[in-house]
């Protein structure tokens, strides 16, 4: 099957900017006051009209700064010795066969073709590759189950 898997190809729809030049390395949740620049192709401008209605917004990114090569199969949630060894997929590893990142932020504002977020987890540089608005109980889930070794911290 894995020879039948159609390629694709993402075109970048504008690109993050912000201070954060490179993750930093003991800083658990750095991004939670990150406030980052989208800037969005002005040729899609118009496809911004009425997003700023919105309180927050999905962003998905490319991690572009995550290095290339074999992905693990199996990891340790964020890193963590005390944490148990999971698959790839049930972790948020930004090591994965596809380097996009998905983040839900606050929109501050938008100014023409320029978005003004909070809690964007995505370095200086990032391309975005699409944007949604988050729709309460649509976007959320409300009895979901995770495992004990995630609100065990």
């Amino acid at each position: 099957m894995a020879n039948q898997l159609p390629t694709m190809t993402l075109k970048a729809i504008g690109i993050v900017r912000n201070e954060v030049k490179e993750r930093p390395p003991a800083e658990r949740d750095w991004w939670v006051e990150t406030v980052s620049e989208i800037v969005i192709a002005p040729s899609l401008t118009e496809a911004l009209d009425d997003l700023d209605d919105f309180s927050h917004i999905i962003v998905l990114y490319w991690m572009h700064q995550v290095a290339e090569g074999e992905v693990p199969l199996k990891v340790r949630p964020m890193g963590r010795e005390g944490l148990p060894l999971v698959g790839l997929f049930a972790s948020r590893s930004p090591n994965r066969p596809n380097r996009i990142g998905k983040a839900t932020v606050r929109l501050l504002n938008r100014q023409g073709n320029v978005l003004m977020v909070k809690g964007l987890d995505a370095l200086d540089g990032s391309p975005v590759i699409d944007i949604k608005p988050y729709l309460p109980g649509y976007d959320s889930v409300g009895e979901a189950a995770v495992p004990r070794w995630i609100t065990n911290r």
